[in-house]
């Protein structure tokens, strides 16, 4: 028997312990075992009674479920709770809904086949369903390792860790301040919350553009900050195009564009850009040739090999374009054979 057949005979056999059809039908439209999910309000419309009297009733059947299933009355639940429990275990004991099914089924779980997973976790006595709401994701864990109230409070934790060291961290730097067996549960609590996001083995807010870019300009900066180094545009779009980025099918010029609009990015030479929070300033070659001389403050003034080298640290230009510029007599004077200063200390 593969997967998805101990998955969906777990189902039925859940279902038949419900004796009245009108019960068995406000289970599976309020999980959406058959479709889509639904509301107490339109279950109550399509049943002509109130709101509150399906949620009561939805109530007593999932008790009734549970009951059954602690007195082992299912008979096709334990293999679908050994399944789940192995590959829960794998995943560091808790998981998405979506992920555990697709992991399980070995495809993308589609709404039925999600709602399937979260059903058999809620009525099953050795796994917590956690319900999504705003903060979390519908997810499922072993019971043994907290109910659902406690798995919260530690998702909360790592969250409240994550926004208190107000920059990207890792599991590994996560795990040396929180206190458990193996790093692979705190990533797994992790994966529960909404507020978190994950880019390149780093976690942080959701909020934050450097985990969770949303816009061009957040993934040329997240680019440019993994690889440390300048850039030339077409990199740069190679380099999202072949990302983990949700988006990443953006045009070579749409990416020059925002570099250009952006004071985060710094042209340092053709088509080659730095951040400036690396060090580098805009200007032009005799911008930064000024600013070094500025910098330098010294009356003989510097040579002009010295000038070179720090002016290339800056730009990735030729030596030439360098020398050229130091011709410019309005803004720099040769002192002595080889040394230059600016033409106007005090501007």
């Amino acid at each position: 028997m593969n997967n998805a057949d101990i998955i969906t005979k777990a189902i039925s056999s859940s279902l038949s312990i419900i004796e009245q059809e009108r019960e068995r039908e406000i289970i599976s439209r309020r999980f959406g075992l058959s479709g889509h999910k639904e509301t107490l309000e339109q279950i109550g419309e399509m049943l002509s009674i109130t709101r509150e009297r399906v949620r009561q009733l939805e109530k007593a059947i999932l008790i009734r479920l549970r009951i059954a299933a602690e007195e082992g009355r299912i008979s096709e639940l334990a293999p679908a709770e050994k399944l789940i429990v192995r590959n829960l275990t794998e995943m560091g004991r808790i998981a998405r809904a979506s992920d555990l099914a697709q992991k399980i089924l070995g495809h993308e779980a589609d709404s039925v086949e999600k709602a399937n997973f979260s059903f058999l976790g809620e009525i099953s006595p050795i796994l917590t369903i956690i319900s999504e709401n705003d903060k979390y994701h519908n997810a499922i864990g072993i019971a043994e390792y907290g109910d659902e109230k406690a798995i919260r409070n530690k998702v909360d934790e790592i969250v409240a860790l994550v926004k208190s060291n107000k920059k990207p961290i890792t599991i590994e730097e996560l795990d040396e301040k929180l206190n458990y067996e193996h790093p692979s549960h705190i990533e797994a609590i992790a994966h529960v919350s909404k507020l978190l996001s994950t880019l390149n083995g780093q976690w942080g807010l959701t909020k934050w553009p450097t985990v969770n870019p949303k816009n061009i300009r957040d993934k040329i900066y997240v680019v440019l900050e993994e690889r440390k180094e300048p850039m030339h545009f077409n990199d740069i779009a190679k380099a999202i195009g072949s990302s983990d980025f949700k988006r990443k099918d953006v045009t070579v010029q749409a990416i020059h564009n925002e570099l250009i609009k952006d004071s985060r990015f710094v042209l340092i030479g053709r088509g080659i850009y730095a951040l400036d929070s690396w060090g580098y300033q805009k200007g032009t070659v005799s911008d930064i040739i000024t600013k070094i001389l500025k910098k330098a403050n010294d009356e003989e003034g510097l040579s002009r090999k010295e000038i070179v080298k720090r002016v290339l640290k800056e730009r990735k230009v030729k030596e030439t374009t360098v020398l050229l510029n130091l011709q410019n007599k309005k803004l720099f004077t040769k002192v002595g054979r080889d040394n230059y200063k600016l033409a106007n200390p005090d501007k």
